[in-house]
């Protein structure tokens, strides 16, 4: 069972999809494709408890420069 039937935002309808996410960790940045709910109406995304407790993980883990069994995907710049 789904908690939530509509978007709790907007009331839109809620469809599951891939979506990307991007995790910020001190200086490192990771992206993964994980599965959401997504609101057709306003995009908001939810997130199982699961899918959030991994963030939690990496994100410790970015902050940690635990970072060796992740693949690079390229460098970041930051813009003025």
């Amino acid at each position: 069972m789904k908690p939530f039937d509509r978007c709790p935002t907007c009331g839109g309808d809620l469809v599951e999809r891939e979506v990307e996410k991007l995790l910020r960790g001190g200086s490192h940045v990771a992206v993964m494709k994980v599965r959401a709910e997504v609101c057709l109406g306003c995009g908001e995304r939810l997130y199982s408890q699961e899918t959030v407790k991994r963030f939690e993980e990496i994100r410790g883990k970015l902050e940690r420069e635990e970072v060796s069994a992740m693949q690079p995907l390229g460098r970041s710049f930051q813009v003025s």
